[in-house]
């Protein structure tokens, strides 16, 4: 087969700095509420604003995150909007950017049961936006469409040109194979599930439509289940016996660095019917299921591709240029995503489980995506892009790159219980809104003179009249016309030849004839002369008419020039108005959020300022205390001297009662002495026992422990230090260790020579190991208890509560009794200095060491 010709999209140029950028067109669709007395957290605020408020039941968070926000969008469709509105603002503009070699990508996004697939697809009598994109294509490009397999798909993202002949050969072998069914342009019934989508009143067409091309439309469809791609239109053979699964498909990249699909099939259509029915033969194959949360939940993102390929008829405007350089090949891509859902909702198990985790992993990763390239933009950086990491955003990738324009529709559903997801969403919308893909450049115009095929039609119309003026063509089936042409020539004389020797009549036939033949060539030469004088009037009308279609075409170019210079500021005038109504929102929202933060700030400020007084008035308080108790202590401390000086005195006047004591036991035994000379046989009166009470008095050493108060509980009973509570058992390290068989025990005792706070805050009891001279000279231990409390100013104090005394006896210690005669005096005065002094109740509860004289 020859082929004459071979096209290929165009590369897109490479990005400069004076490249113009536009927005990704973000809209929002509501989809009307279940039921009338649904709870819903969606409403309309303006036709760009919606507000998302949390349900009665979900109560906001510490940092405020279920707050009534405010999303704005390119613009938004309430509940009421028809299909037909929706189309006229998001999808026509791609068609007539179709049609101009420009691409687009459309496609839907929300969560599942929001209304994605119906917003693309529709339903009968409300077509979605994919039929009306086609009616509206084939409505604009019917009269001028190339006959079938003039293009042809070369398997490599690009199209070739057919000859004439192999084109009819195809067609052909096409209409020979009778198992290819047959399409509704073959008079075939169309099928009654899509045959009224759209009504006849609805239909729209693109008027700037290039009448100097042909047109081919080229449409396939594939989706994208669990990370693979799947061709819908793809006539595999069926084995009942033993079925095969469907083959997955591959990305490629072409010669450009555009992506496609490997081995995809891509058939051409004619009329809107027969796209119909492709379609519809890749939906049926389609992976849907039903789950709790949609009837009919897609499991798959598909991609419905249009491709238009348009070429410009040669000179004569009869025939297509065969040139390959003057192929165009641009692309429509409607993508139905699949919708996010969390798995705790719909209860999906097994396979259902599965799709929806690749779905969830493919939509975050676009969302990845679109969040490094805003990044890239604002910032400046230079990150890679993770396309790769998803089939559905590798494929795309030319298109965020500047391949085309890009517009999507966020679907959401106003019932609350989808607010936590709605959210998300909104949140990727706004983000999406803030990336600027490179606008598409505008196709090179052909070196031909336009309105060729206009002028063909007019040429061969002119010159049938101007035939029929003249006389009209020769007909040899008219006899009218063969009657007249006969007239006009001279009579043929008689041809009756009756004499053998008649030499007149053929002469004159002959001259006749010979004057016929010189009038025939003179009519011929004045037709010629005739044909060649309309020829040249012909061309140089023609040339006049050039001449002015190049003016009109230059005044046509400036005036698109100034259009497109009026549109850039329009354009430039409504991002700015939206930036600014950003702006402002923002100025609000910061606003907002000072007059709270100030609000906090006084409310601590006078926290603050109740503290500090409360502070001041603890200080205060506290230097009253201090002044207290050191006035109390001054008391005690000149109380203690007073009764120490006494304390002193009483001693020396025991000790010079001691020593007078001692002169007259002196004095005794020198009279006895003197007595036992005289008479031996007399018997010795038994020594006094006042030395030895006076040895066992200076054994001991320790200093005597009086205590201010009497103890609280008096009673002595082991059990209180036997409980279950935690111990301070406090031995000082002057206390002497006695060797006695019976020794305090304290389970639960943290044991310690000096007191700490940190041993204090650990338990509940204290107990004080305390060793004093008794009154008849032995050692007397005493454990002194109390409870451990913690006090305002975050220490540790001890409260006194029992007294526990552990008595050592000597059995060889004299007994105490009463003397006569001069030993009275000092046993007064040991009694009063053993005595326990009066408690005094302001001192409180306590007990201090006496101090040595």
């Amino acid at each position: 087969m020859q082929r004459f010709g071979k096209g290929k999209t165009p590369r897109r140029p490479k990005k400069g700095s004076s490249v113009e950028k536009d927005p990704v067109g973000v809209y929002c669709r509501i989809r009307p509420p279940g039921a009338e007395d649904e709870e819903c957290c969606i409403e309309m605020i303006s036709s760009t604003t919606i507000q998302l408020h949390a349900p009665d039941g979900l109560k906001a968070n510490r940092n405020g995150e279920y707050k009534e926000t405010q999303y704005s969008f390119k613009k938004v469709f309430g509940i009421n909007t028809t299909q037909m509105e929706l189309f006229e603002d998001v999808a026509k503009p791609l068609v007539e950017d179709l049609i101009h070699c420009k691409n687009g990508l459309l496609f839907t996004y929300g969560v599942t049961g929001s209304g994605k697939t119906f917003t693309m697809t529709g339903s009968p009598g409300e077509g979605g936006l994919l039929p009306r994109s086609l009616d509206m294509l084939f409505n604009s490009i019917s009269p001028f469409q190339a006959k079938r397999f003039v293009f042809k798909p070369d398997d490599k993202n690009g199209m070739e040109i057919q000859s004439q002949v192999d084109a009819l050969l195809e067609r052909q072998k096409r209409d020979s194979q009778q198992s290819m069914p047959k399409t509704p342009s073959s008079r075939q019934k169309p099928d009654p599930e899509f045959a009224d989508m759209i009504n006849t009143e609805e239909a729209c067409k693109c008027d700037n439509v290039d009448e100097d091309c042909c047109y081919s439309v080229f449409v396939s469809y594939i989706e994208i289940y669990n990370n693979y791609i799947y061709d819908l239109l793809e006539d595999a053979p069926f084995d009942p016996i033993k079925p095969k699964p469907p083959q997955s498909k591959i990305l490629r990249e072409d010669q450009n660095h555009n992506m496609y699909v490997a081995g995809c099939t891509e058939v051409e259509v004619k009329s809107t019917e027969e796209a119909f029915e492709v379609f519809w033969k890749g939906q049926k194959k389609r992976r849907i299921a039903n789950t709790q949360l949609n009837r009919e939940s897609s499991r798959s993102h598909s991609v419905f591709t249009v491709k238009l390929t348009q070429a410009p008829l040669d000179a004569d405007g009869d025939h297509i240029l065969q040139d390959k350089s003057q192929v165009n090949v641009s692309q429509l891509c409607l993508v139905d995503l699949a919708g996010s859902e969390r798995t705790s909702r719909t209860r999906a198990e097994g396979s259902r489980l599965r799709e929806a985790g690749n779905i969830n992993q493919s939509l975050m990763t676009l969302r990845t995506c679109m969040e490094v390239l805003r990044e890239n933009q604002m910032y400046g950086t230079n990150r890679m892009v993770p396309y790769r990491d998803s089939k559905i955003t590798h494929l795309f990738k030319n298109y965020f790159d500047g391949e085309g324009k890009v517009r999507m529709i966020v679907c959401v559903n106003p019932k609350a219980d989808d607010y936590e997801e709605t959210m998300l969403v909104m949140r990727f919308a706004e983000m999406t809104q803030e990336v600027e893909v490179a606008r598409p450049v505008d196709r090179p115009i052909c070196g031909l003179t336009p309105g060729r095929r206009h002028r063909n039609q007019a040429f061969k119309e002119e010159l049938s009249r101007r035939l029929e003026e003249r006389g009209g063509p020769y007909n040899a089936d008219d006899p009218v016309l063969i009657s007249e042409l006969i007239e006009s020539l001279p009579a043929l004389p008689t041809c009756e030849l009756v004499d053998p020797a008649d030499d007149q009549t053929l002469p004159r036939l002959i001259e006749v004839l010979e004057r016929r033949r010189r009038i025939r060539q003179m009519m011929t030469e004045q037709f010629n002369k005739t044909a060649n004088t309309l020829k040249s009037m012909l061309q140089q009308y023609d040339s006049q008419l050039n001449a002015k279609d190049t003016f009109l075409h230059d005044q046509r170019n400036k005036l698109s020039d100034k259009d497109k210079m009026i549109q850039n500021q329009q354009s430039e005038i409504e991002r700015l108005e939206k930036k600014s109504k950003t702006l402002e929102y923002k100025i609000d929202i910061l606003q907002k959020t000072t007059d709270m933060y100030e609000q906090d700030k006084r409310s601590l400020q006078q926290e603050l300022e109740t503290r500090e007084q409360r502070l001041q008035k603890e200080l205060s308080e506290r230097k009253r205390m201090e002044q207290r108790m050191q006035g109390m202590v001054t008391d005690t401390r000149l109380k203690w001297e007073k009764e120490c000086e006494r304390r002193v005195n009483a001693k020396q006047l025991e000790m010079q009662n001691k020593l007078w004591a001692k002169d007259e036991k002196l004095k005794q035994l020198k009279a006895i002495v003197t007595e036992s000379s005289s008479g031996a046989t007399e018997r010795p009166e038994r020594p006094s026992r006042e030395r030895d009470r006076n040895v066992a008095q200076m054994r001991s050493a320790s200093p005597t422990l009086i205590p201010t108060v009497p103890p609280v509980h008096p009673r002595q009973r082991r059990s209180r230090s036997a409980g279950g509570e935690k111990w301070v058992d406090h031995n000082p390290p002057s206390n002497l260790d006695l060797g006695t068989v019976m020794q305090p025990i304290i389970p639960n005792a943290i044991k310690v020579s000096t007191p700490s706070e940190k041993a204090l805050s650990k338990s509940q009891k204290y107990v004080l190991r305390h060793q004093e001279l008794a009154s008849d000279g032995e050692i007397e231990t005493k454990l002194i208890k109390g409870n451990v409390f913690q006090t305002k100013g975050g220490g540790q104090a001890v409260q006194f509560t029992d007294i526990e005394t552990l008595k050592q006896e000597c059995p060889t210690a004299p007994s105490r009794k009463r003397r006569s005669g001069s030993e009275d005096r000092p046993t007064q005065l040991e009694d009063i200095e053993n005595r326990a002094p009066v408690a005094n109740t302001a001192s409180g509860h306590g007990y201090q060491k006496r101090r040595k004289p």
